[in-house]
């Protein structure tokens, strides 16, 4: 199930997320290995009684690479093209295995293959708009469902963290979560010297060359959101916020790089996962007007890959690919 990016705000997946997010409801007690416990859990689509322990869980959107990073037991899953690329070895071989249950998109959704499926959890992983082209009622027919889907970019560590946890597999998850903070830390500490003295600025992926226009990322979008936890800045905020990622990405006319970008000390563009770069990029990077930004003139103009991570084990990619873009810097 495919929706063009769109994500929530970052927010600490603490403790209090999870007494205060789900309970055991009062019939269960609080073993959640007992079978036949059941728990609330508050999803987008309210306060959901589902299982404590999951045994069979359908997961789609944002929540197939989560759950399956986080060893979760999925008996059916949506299609996640986007995210083949930055999945390991042994989670990509998982993904193909898995029987898909749903297309890219939330109008793909197969009822009758979920059903075969026989789950006791659906975890639906797409933003609240995208929800309404899903029939909830006839999955809810099927087992509990829960909806837990994106805000803005930087916010899949909420997200996952809640996708992980309604599936019973958050000891997995907080193993990943650890290894990326402990990576992210000692980059920190790598950069501190250089990152938090730099303006930065980021031209993402999803500018449209057709009608002259180039995005612009901020801190909390896809391109930016890794790189901060290095110690990065982008400067700015968008001049008209709106839903979404519309709250940190902006679309301006290719006439406005020079205004956008001029204060940078160094700019960051996304490219795809191979390194190459999307039309919509090569477009920025064509004209005469990035090409005089003076970061570009400096020669502090970076390529990020791996941008849309939505996990910590892809997060993981983007760091390292982050580090190595920005070692020069470490020289200057």
């Amino acid at each position: 199930m495919s929706i063009r990016r769109s994500s929530g705000l970052v927010g600490a997946a603490s403790l209090a997320l999870i007494l205060t997010g789900c309970g055991f409801s009062s019939e269960s007690g609080s073993d959640a290995s007992d079978k036949g416990r059941t728990r609330v859990f508050a999803a987008d689509n309210g306060k959901i009684t589902i299982p404590a322990a999951p045994k069979r869980v359908v997961a789609t959107g944002y929540a197939v690479p989560a759950l399956i990073e986080a060893d979760a037991p999925l008996v059916g899953i949506s299609s996640w093209k986007r995210g083949e690329p930055m999945m390991s070895k042994d989670d990509l071989a998982e993904y193909k295995k898995l029987p898909k249950v749903a297309g890219e998109l939330a109008t793909e959704t197969n009822y009758e293959a979920i059903a075969e499926a026989d789950p006791d959890l659906i975890v639906i992983g797409v933003p609240a708009p995208v929800l309404g082209d899903i029939d909830v009622k006839r999955l809810e027919g099927i087992a509990p469902v829960v909806a837990i889907g994106p805000t803005v970019p930087s916010a899949w560590r909420e997200l996952s963290r809640k996708q992980s946890d309604a599936a019973g597999s958050l000891k997995q998850f907080d193993a990943a979560k650890d290894t990326y903070e402990a990576k992210a830390a000692e980059l920190s500490k790598k950069y501190k010297d250089v990152l938090p003295q730099l303006k930065l600025g980021h031209v993402g992926s999803y500018g449209d060359a057709a009608k002259g226009t180039f995005q612009r990322e901020f801190n909390g979008s896809w391109g930016t959101n890794i790189a901060e936890d290095m110690g990065a800045t982008y400067y700015g905020k968008v001049k008209k916020p709106g839903p979404g990622s519309q709250a940190v990405s902006e679309y301006p006319s290719i006439e406005e790089l020079p205004a956008a970008f001029r204060e940078a000390d160094v700019m960051t563009y996304s490219v795809n996962a191979d390194g190459s770069v999307p039309k919509s990029v090569q477009y920025v990077l064509d004209s005469k007007l990035w090409k005089n930004l003076p970061a570009v003139k400096a020669g502090k103009a970076f390529p990020f890959r791996y941008t849309e991570a939505a996990t910590y084990g892809e997060a993981m990619q983007t760091l390292d690919a982050v580090d190595k873009s920005l070692a020069p810097l470490l020289n200057r």
